[in-house]
């Protein structure tokens, strides 16, 4: 048996395939469109692994899809493929209605039809699982419940809104056509292979080069932050076990407004990697610097993941802690991979974010 994975040279989609690969025998067919956060070298561990097929193109490429279903008959499907930073969002929203709507569209049309033609016993066992987002769900107040698998969709970004149509998309295919369907909504995620335009790889590369660490509004928007390895062990438990239809939340349970996270990182480099002692500073924190708030800004974000613990016995094995050292200690271990990834267009794009 196959599964098909796309979006698997990204952050989360190459951290899930290496986990894969590691636990399991069953091969992965993974394409992605490698474009600004999709990097190869993500993948490096793998280049003499016989189970990996790694495929570039795009999953709005129906001939492209028709073909890899025909080739290597995949029992499942887990859609990571998604634009997915909201600044860029605000930018540049229609390569997030491309790539996030029409794309699904396009993906989901195809595995329809393939699924369609499987026999009866396969049919049953397939999936198409959708890797989404608690952003489609808007903000919370301070004292507000956290996120439940039932609350009303309110995106607020770009970005949140192209995922918010892609999952009801998914929605729609099971309830019209029956496809056999599994959707995730995680939290934050952060850990290995993140592309530093996110907080917390952003805040450890321009630590290490002494460079001002940027802290939107206040820094007191909050988040509940997910180790990367965390989130992908719930996939393949709702891949496993998940029922049809069924969307489940995905969380940390650890709640930390960004200034928190990034006194942390600070702390943990300060002892890890501390500041010369011919430099104008004492500690990283002394590099922390407020710069205007981003547009429509979401306050807080908090995940109930109550229903994936009691349907599924799944819950984090991280505390932010923990997740948080882990991070700078690989970002640390790994500052050749940074320098690849770290290109000229990635410079002008921080110069204009944070300007």
């Amino acid at each position: 048996m196959t599964i098909l994975v796309t979006g698997g040279a990204g952050f989360i989609g190459s951290n899930f395939v290496i986990d894969w690969l590691d636990q399991h025998d069953e091969p992965i067919i993974n394409i992605d469109k490698l474009t600004y956060a999709g990097n190869l070298n993500n993948l490096s561990s793998l280049e003499s692994n016989e189970s990996h097929v790694f495929v570039k193109g795009d999953i709005g490429d129906t001939a492209l899809l028709k073909d890899l279903f025909s080739r290597y008959k995949p029992r499942a499907i887990i859609n990571f493929a998604a634009e997915s930073h909201v600044d860029r969002s605000i930018h540049r929203p229609e390569d997030f209605m491309q790539t996030n709507i029409i794309g699904t569209y396009r993906l989901l049309e195809c595995a329809k039809e393939y699924w369609q033609s499987l026999p009866t016993d396969e049919q049953s066992a397939f999936r198409f699982l959708h890797v989404s987002t608690d952003e489609v769900y808007g903000s919370l107040a301070a004292d507000a419940a956290a996120f439940s698998e039932i609350h009303r969709y309110e995106p607020n970004s770009p970005y949140s809104a192209s995922k918010a149509s892609s999952d009801h998309l998914v929605r729609a295919f099971h309830h019209t056509y029956g496809l056999p369907v599994l959707t995730t909504n995680c939290s934050n995620n952060y850990g290995p292979y993140q592309f530093p335009e996110k907080l917390i790889p952003l805040v450890i590369h321009n630590a290490l080069a002494l460079k001002a660490l940027p802290i939107y509004g206040d820094g007191l928007q909050i988040r509940d932050w997910l180790y990367v390895s965390d989130h992908c062990s719930a996939i393949r438990a709702v891949l496993e076990r998940g029922y049809c239809g069924e969307v489940y939340n995905v969380g940390g349970l650890n709640e930390k407004a960004n200034i928190e996270i990034v006194h942390t990182l600070c702390d943990i480099l300060d002892e890890l990697r501390p500041v010369g002692a011919d430099s104008d500073i004492y500690s990283y924190r002394d590099l922390i610097t407020y710069v205007k708030d981003r547009p429509g800004h979401d306050r807080r974000y908090a995940i109930d993941a109550s229903k994936i613990e009691k349907e599924l016995n799944w819950r984090p094995a991280k505390t932010v802690e923990m997740g948080i050292r882990k991070t700078v200690e690989w970002y640390l271990d790994n500052a050749d991979w940074v320098e690849q990834v770290i290109s000229g267009e990635y410079r002008q794009w921080v110069e204009r974010q944070y300007a």
